[in-house]
């Protein structure tokens, strides 16, 4: 009877199937070519919304304006008049952002005028949407339109409607023509609002402001007059430069006449144009590479891979050998090969015999 010595033979480890060939080829070429389609089809338009949450000033200034004081009810000439447009936007949802407005319009001295407004913002088209309490200086019966501020990226040569809170409607603005502005590209829009009255604009005022010589008050409206002209980054929808020819009258309500209240050629001042040059030339060439610079380059890759990949495999179907050994593939052969050897050794040993061969038959003991 032979005795167990516990054989410590393990399980055969069986080696790892190795690829066919051009399969890695085949693989990467794919996922270049869905990628470059990927780039102008989806993220491209993500990239080219308009920022769900930001915050940011636009200022727009005059060095010699002119405008009515009302504590002496005088004429005030070359004075500096500044007018900031503040803005908070929050995230509204994946494709909407609300802003909270606020302008001022003031003096090196004192503040002459304040508005403020909340808008819910289209993030693709920039463009006003009526909804979720929007409102111009609480009056929440209004219904925004049009632009706010931003364009849409991909800006063409038609015109926008951009909505003047003021006067509460969106007059068209139209294209003129293109124009370089800090080194860029721009197309030039300008948007001209007729003499308006503003709304809830009645105030008391003397009546001798338009009768020389009267006595008491009359209840007087503001009026606006103003020509905006900006300038806009067509890739991106950036506002490079803008100005504004401000006329501001007071009419009374139940007569004729009209006196001054506020002249202005606002401008943006030439740091900010800069900035604003800046960030739309650096978001521009993020556009351009995800919208032609990148699928352009990664397209042909793509294809090139793929067809490497079916050229090894037709290759290899060709002569035989069709897969590719993985790393560690030979080795792991040989090594299974040598174990098989030892373990045939192994159990002749512990037989102690071995079956003789034809010319052993009939030996003596």
């Amino acid at each position: 009877m032979t005795a167990d010595t516990g054989s410590q033979v393990g399980p055969l480890v069986q080696a790892r199937r190795p690829l066919p060939k051009g399969t890695v080829a085949v693989a990467a070429g794919a996922f270049l070519l869905t990628l470059a389609a990927l780039l102008p089809l989806y993220v491209h338009d993500r990239v080219a919304l308009i920022p769900a949450s930001a915050e940011f000033s636009v200022a727009m200034v005059d060095g010699e304006a002119g405008y009515l004081d009302t504590s002496r009810w005088a004429w005030v000439d070359a004075v500096e008049l500044r007018r900031v447009t503040r803005v908070e936007a929050t995230a509204h949802g994946n494709d909407w952002s609300a802003w909270e407005m606020v302008v001022d319009t003031s003096l090196p001295d004192r503040m002459i005028d304040h508005a403020a407004r909340r808008v819910i913002v289209d993030r693709e088209t920039g463009r006003a949407v009526n909804c979720c309490g929007e409102h111009v200086n609480g009056d929440r019966a209004v219904r925004q339109a049009g632009l706010v501020h931003h364009w849409p990226a991909g800006a063409s040569e038609d015109d926008y409607p951009y909505y003047d809170a003021e006067v509460r409607s969106a007059p068209v603005l139209e294209f003129d023509d293109w124009d370089e502005v800090a080194g860029l590209r721009t197309g030039r829009y300008t948007q001209s609002v007729n003499a308006t009255q503003v709304p809830d604009s009645a105030r008391p005022v003397p009546a001798s402001l338009f009768t020389a010589g009267a006595e008491g008050t009359v209840a007087a409206t503001r009026w606006l007059e103003v020509t905006r002209t900006f300038w806009v980054e067509p890739i991106t929808g950036i506002v490079v430069h803008a100005t504004e020819q401000r006329e501001e009258t007071l009419r009374p309500r139940d007569g004729h006449g009209e006196v001054p209240l506020l002249s202005a050629e606002l401008a943006l001042e030439e740091p900010q144009v800069a900035a604003n040059a800046e960030q739309a030339r650096v978001r521009s060439v993020l556009l351009r590479a995800l919208d032609s610079w990148a699928p352009g380059a990664l397209g042909p890759l793509g294809a090139l891979a793929v067809l490497v990949g079916l050229v090894r495999a037709w290759r290899a179907r060709g002569t035989g050998d069709t897969a590719v050994a993985g790393p560690g593939t030979g080795d792991a052969a040989h090594a299974a090969d040598a174990d098989a050897d030892a373990d045939a050794d192994a159990v002749e040993d512990e037989g102690g015999t071995v079956s003789a061969g034809p010319r052993d038959v009939g030996a003596e003991p």
